[in-house]
């Protein structure tokens, strides 16, 4: 087992990375509760509700919610009903509540952890590769219509619980969705790791080893910047490359329609195409671009409104009245946060989607 700790102005957790820790969570739990609610989503409830339960019901009595798979779960509605579940399942102030599921999942959950009762206990038990990112660092959050993660809190869970053996479950998208933070974590942190992860094909059977690797490079890096921005004031802002586009696409297209991890791809692409325009360097858009189609990540995209777009983007977290900001590169490894001219962004836009789908 490996094991990470996140140390941040406010509080301190460990992240646990290891196979079959599903079935050891009472381990990690750092204190005594007075019962469990488990959040979960209709895909993980066949695969691995039950060995949670097993693994707490002998100490404190257990419920559990399930929500329905994908990215349209984490809304209003749901929030309203899972906070409805813990009413009427009498949680109180010192009840738990474990994360069961990929990010959608651990952002759900978390959210409803940190308003419920003004905020409770919980455990990230993360099951994708996506959540090594959206499990560490003490976001949680739903969507709105007109943008992702608006919704939301700064509230870490006491504790995350990766257990490796729940990575083979995965589709091949999942896999792919995943990869791509782990791509983004490379890219704003050193050529070195870019190099180990242009090397990885994800059409290959998943090597559990080299996965642990790359994860835990991955949340040491998340590690470094949440431990000195825990708020996103500053430099956690780095952690949004390629999210600015990838996140108005997301909600464009409409929750689902293409995963976190692929919109990203795009996003980061479309972010290291702004890069080499705004400091008129020379990046390897050309080998991320080649790693993410050797990969089968969806590179086109429909008919979509440059100025719906660009709305969107302008109401992306980082911005500040009105103005689109986005995380740009300097170089691999040297992340930087710019205000871009909109008319230069709606050319820029229009290009880049034009020549995705020339290709």
């Amino acid at each position: 087992m490996n094991e990470i700790t996140i140390q941040t102005s406010t509080n301190q957790y460990d992240v646990m990375i290891g196979k079959g820790l599903r079935h050891q969570i009472l381990d990690f739990s750092p204190k005594l509760y007075s019962q469990v609610l488990i959040i979960t989503d209709s895909n993980v409830e066949p695969l691995y509700l039950a060995d949670v339960i097993e693994a707490v019901k002998d100490a404190y009595p257990v419920s559990y919610s399930v929500v329905p798979a994908g990215e349209g779960s984490k809304s209003i509605q749901m929030y309203y009903d899972l906070m409805t579940d813990a009413i009427e399942t009498g949680l109180d102030r010192k009840s738990l509540i474990i994360a069961l599921g990929g990010g959608m999942i651990g952002d759900l959950a978390g959210f409803v952890a940190a308003t419920f009762m003004r905020g409770i206990d919980f455990i990230q038990v993360p099951t994708t590769i996506l959540a090594h990112d959206s499990s560490v660092g003490g976001k949680v959050a739903i969507n709105h219509p007109e943008g992702k993660n608006l919704i939301g809190n700064f509230y870490p869970p006491v504790a995350v619980i990766y257990d490796v053996e729940t990575l083979h479950t995965l589709s091949d998208r999942e896999v792919r969705s995943g990869y791509a933070e782990v791509v983004k974590h490379s890219l704003i942190h050193s050529s070195s790791f870019w190099d180990q992860i242009n090397q990885i094909e994800l059409t290959e059977s998943l090597n559990e080893e080299a996965l642990t690797d790359v994860l835990l490079k991955g949340i040491k890096v998340k590690a470094e910047v949440v431990e000195q921005d825990e708020r996103e004031s500053n430099i956690r802002q780095f952690l949004n490359f390629g999210h600015t586009l990838g996140h108005a696409l997301e909600s464009e297209l409409g929750y689902g329609t293409i995963t976190h991890g692929e919109a990203i791809a795009i996003g980061m692409l479309f972010a290291i195409r702004v890069s080499e325009k705004t400091y008129q360097i020379e990046l390897p858009y050309q080998e991320v671009y080649k790693w993410f189609l050797k990969n089968d990540y969806p590179l086109q995209l429909p008919n979509l409104s440059i100025d719906k777009l660009i709305d969107r983007m302008r109401r992306d977290k980082k911005s500040n009245n009105q103005i689109v900001t986005m995380v740009l590169l300097k170089n691999i490894g040297e992340p930087t946060i710019e205000k871009l001219d909109e008319q230069k962004l709606h050319v820029w836009l229009k290009d880049f989607i034009q020549e995705l789908n020339r290709h």
